[in-house]
């Protein structure tokens, strides 16, 4: 991905037209045969708008990096990385939700989409052991990077540390937690949700440096939750309380 900045390739409708309405498509790629339908002209038109070039092609997938663009691929100026000062000013009191080896694309654009429909902004994520942000992330994301923040770091560990010193309070999620996240008071204070990989969970160097472990309490049988679904239900839970102690 870069320190430079991500999100140079981008696919699918829902993510190019909001890279589109962002002014960052530089070029875009359009299968002919879907040109006419409303939703692509929109995106079209955004584009050529703001001064992209527009290239109809018999099929995008040739230069796509999804198995399904959905007609529209396209290449944009990079969204530039956050610092973690940056990050943590997306709302206040301060909520970012941080991903600690999370390694698949799908996973990191679901987690994306999830966290800022519950108004979760900043996001904070290693450039090790970690998913690209690649057209893959973006088009799961289906647009919700545009308004997000995101550091990228080269520790994750380093970077819990630090958001404790800018008076964030670290709460990590374990499926063997005792404690729950629902209910927990600590959200209504700044806070850095901090969700493990797919699998190995949260890693040892981490989890040293949390303020608290919490748990998702589940009546079945299943032992763990994907990462991208514990991700939605602990920004909601975020939301939820932050709402209810507004009241």
């Amino acid at each position: 991905m870069g320190r430079a900045g991500f999100g140079h390739r981008v696919e699918g409708v829902h993510a190019v037209a909001a890279a589109a309405a962002a002014g960052r498509v530089e070029k875009l790629y359009v299968d002919r045969a879907r040109r006419s339908r409303a939703d692509v002209a929109e995106v079209v038109a955004l584009v050529e708008d703001a001064g992209g070039t527009v290239q109809e092609v018999s099929d995008v997938r040739a230069v796509a990096e999804t198995s399904a663009p959905q007609g529209l691929v396209a290449d944009c100026r990079p969204i530039p990385v956050a610092t973690l000062e940056e990050v943590t000013a997306t709302s206040d009191p301060a909520a970012v939700l941080v991903l600690d080896r999370v390694v698949d694309p799908h996973n990191v654009g679901a987690i994306v989409r999830s966290a800022v429909a519950a108004g979760v902004l900043g996001f904070v994520l290693s450039d090790r052991r970690a998913a690209p942000l690649s057209g893959v992330a973006f088009k799961a994301a289906a647009g919700a990077f545009e308004p997000a923040s995101v550091a990228i770091v080269g520790s994750i560990a380093e970077a819990v540390s630090a958001l404790s010193r800018l008076g964030l309070w670290s709460v990590g999620l374990d499926a063997s937690a005792e404690q729950s996240l629902f209910g927990l008071a600590l959200l209504t204070e700044p806070t850095a949700l901090v969700i493990g990989g797919e699998g190995a969970g949260l890693s040892r160097l981490v989890a040293d440096r949390l303020d608290v472990v919490v748990s998702i309490p589940m009546a079945g049988p299943t032992e763990s939750l994907n990462a991208s679904v514990a991700a939605a239900l602990a920004s909601f839970e975020l939301a939820r309380a932050r709402h209810e102690n507004a009241q």
